[in-house]
């Protein structure tokens, strides 16, 4: 039955089909390599945002000269930098340079949030006494967090996909496994298409996700305001 599916010259549906396992091989690392990077580029987005909104100018400056450098930077130059310039192994250099790029767009992102959040809630905060370390940890930043959820969302789609980049330094995630069948195959056209709607079905899982967790904080409430208008 794949045979009619199948394009002559352009794609190969039972090679595409008995390709997935060994493509999905690569799953588990290209799901590890999202998550940890996303993880602490979160981290250090927000140590980015909480310098470029601290009261000394040196900390605001460093901060937005990184984050200005690093979102000009293509991610696979910062990949080639870090991998032969650092000498570090494959999957650390893969983790950092991930972390390093993605870090200025979070906190973009989560700076964006906490311009979002009504000043009168600091003054309140300070008016019953609390610290500047207690009114952030416990009132703005997960009000932030919350406002910020699908902007990272986003940022971790690109993420997942911007992975495949490690394969440039032969880190054996999806895209990886799929060079390697289609180089043993010699049909490109039909393992690259494969991969394709292979990511995308994953991007589609991340995305219902997030659809979740924005329903569970409540994110449903403004769209009942909109269908009124």
């Amino acid at each position: 039955m794949l045979k009619y599916l199948s394009i002559p010259g352009f794609f190969n549906a039972p090679l595409a089909w008995s390709s997935i396992p060994q493509i999905l091989s690569g799953l588990p690392m290209t799901i590890y390599l999202t998550a940890m990077a996303f993880v602490l580029a979160t981290i250090l987005g927000m140590l980015l945002t909480l310098a470029q909104l601290s009261h000394s100018k040196l900390l605001h400056w460093l901060a937005r000269a990184y984050i200005s450098f690093m979102r000009g930077v293509p991610m696979l130059v910062v990949l080639f930098i870090v991998y032969f310039g650092f000498g570090l192994d494959a999957m650390p250099a893969a983790i950092l340079s991930f972390t390093i790029g993605a870090a200025a767009f979070i906190s973009e992102v989560f700076r964006s949030a906490f311009m979002g959040i009504d000043p009168g809630q600091y003054e309140a905060a300070y008016s019953i006494g609390l610290p500047y370390r207690k009114v952030m940890r416990f009132i703005i930043i997960p009000q932030a967090f919350r406002i910020s959820i699908p902007a990272l969302g986003n940022i971790l789609l690109d993420m997942f996909k911007g992975t495949s980049l490690a394969a440039m330094i032969t880190v054996t995630e999806m895209f990886m496994q799929a060079k390697i069948v289609a180089g043993a195959n010699q049909d490109y056209m039909t393992i690259y298409i494969t991969i394709a709607i292979l990511y995308w079905l994953c991007c589609v899982i991340i995305t219902a996700g997030q659809n979740q967790l924005e329903r569970w904080l409540d994110y449903d409430r403004p769209k009942a305001h909109l269908k009124l208008l």
